[in-house]
């Protein structure tokens, strides 16, 4: 009676640098318990693959043009993303990493040790398929990066299609229950985050809170007027009108340096 031979893990290479998705395929092709799919130069690429592909494993690099390693899972989300080896020359990710027990980053450059105490680890974990901790790992991680970063693109899904939108581009920004409303000129998008954390995320050079439901790119004011019980009307360039609240007053006039 033959053997069965256990299936093979679906694996993708997600890496802008053409020598380094070389790199790991040659080191892939290696290991007859993988199985490489496909691989892709970007974020974008990397979005769509994996929503095509269905791999199980995904060496992801995280400076991509296109999108971060970290926008990658934000437009896939953190529950539907496969196991990730995060492929990285910035040792402060790494670091930050490893103190939330993501499954792996490997720093560039890495030898041949190095890939092989990766692949262990994400064998391990493939074998016990705790894919609720990856998800608990990977929310972890972005949420423990997110206030050293800026917020400067935003990874939009609507209708089947990704797309990206500058943070220079919004005009002003909307509570939606547990969404935003990004307003960028007569387009309105949706995007899952809150206010609160959405707004520690924004330069304060550029956007700031009037209301506890707005925030506005101050380039796009064009004039205040005042209203009642100590409130302001704020006229944006395109003729949009929001309030700002008293609460919200006294910081705004800080920022604009100037009495209101």
């Amino acid at each position: 009676m033959s053997e069965t031979r256990p299936a093979r893990i679906r694996t993708l290479i997600a890496d802008d640098e053409p020598l380094a998705r070389e790199r790991l395929r040659m080191l892939l092709a290696a290991e007859d318990w993988i199985e490489l799919v496909g691989d892709a130069s970007d974020g974008v690429q990397a979005i769509d693959a994996i929503q095509r592909l269905r791999p199980e494993l995904v060496f992801l690099d995280i400076q991509m043009p296109g999108a971060t390693g970290f926008e990658v899972i934000e437009s896939i989300g953190a529950d539907q993303m496969p196991f990730v080896v995060f492929v990285t020359a910035y040792d402060q990710y790494a670091l930050k990493a490893f103190d939330v027990h993501a499954i792996d980053y490997l720093l560039k450059p890495f030898d041949k040790e190095r890939f092989r105490t990766s692949l262990t680890r994400a064998r391990q974990q493939l074998e016990r398929r705790t894919t609720g901790e990856l998800e608990r790992r990977l929310i972890e991680l972005m949420q423990e990066l997110r206030p050293a970063a800026r917020m400067e693109r935003f990874v939009i899904k609507a209708s089947g299609r990704v797309f990206f939108v500058r943070a220079e581009e919004i005009d002003w920004i909307e509570a939606a229950g547990n969404y935003v409303k990004l307003h960028v000129g007569s387009d309105a998008h949706l995007f899952r985050e809150t206010m609160n954390a959405l707004e520690s995320r924004l330069h304060p050079d550029t956007f700031y809170r009037i209301h506890r439901s707005h925030i506005v790119n101050i380039e796009r004011i064009r004039e205040l007027q005042p209203w009642f019980n100590g409130e302001y009307v704020v006229f944006l360039k395109d003729g949009t009108r929001l309030t700002l609240s008293r609460g919200y007053r006294e910081k705004l006039q800080e920022r604009l340096g100037r009495t209101l």
